[in-house]
């Protein structure tokens, strides 16, 4: 992945786990066995992706109008957030403050660029 190479490890394996899919969320929770469902906890009958969590999640509406704010209609594409430079820091606020995957990421921090 190019938009990794200057990225801490914890972001680079953030990023990879995203694209992949392979990253702790309900669905795939479920798809190696660790839950018994795949569900998301707050959206009835509706899987628990990564394009959910990110993009329509009722729980994480305000995160998503701030994704929105930030980036225009740019938000609501998956492909944009996991590869466009611009739409890191705000991808980063949003997994931060839903705090969703702090459990295994903690608190994600954005590299840091030496001054010119």
């Amino acid at each position: 992945i190019k938009l990794s190479t200057d990225f801490p490890k914890c972001l680079t394996s953030l990023y990879i786990a995203l694209h992949l899919q392979h990253i702790p969320l309900n669905h795939y929770l479920h798809h190696i066995g660790k839950i018994p469902t795949p569900q998301c906890p707050h959206c009835p009958n509706v899987d628990e992706t990564v394009p959910h969590y990110l993009l329509d999640c009722m729980q994480y509406c305000r995160e998503q109008h701030t994704l929105l704010t930030a980036l225009g209609h740019n938000a609501m594409s998956l492909s944009f957030l996991l590869s466009d430079p611009s739409a890191t820091p705000h991808l980063i606020h949003y997994i931060n403050t839903t705090k969703r995957l702090r459990k295994t990421f903690a608190e994600v921090l954005l590299p840091h660029k030496p001054p010119d």
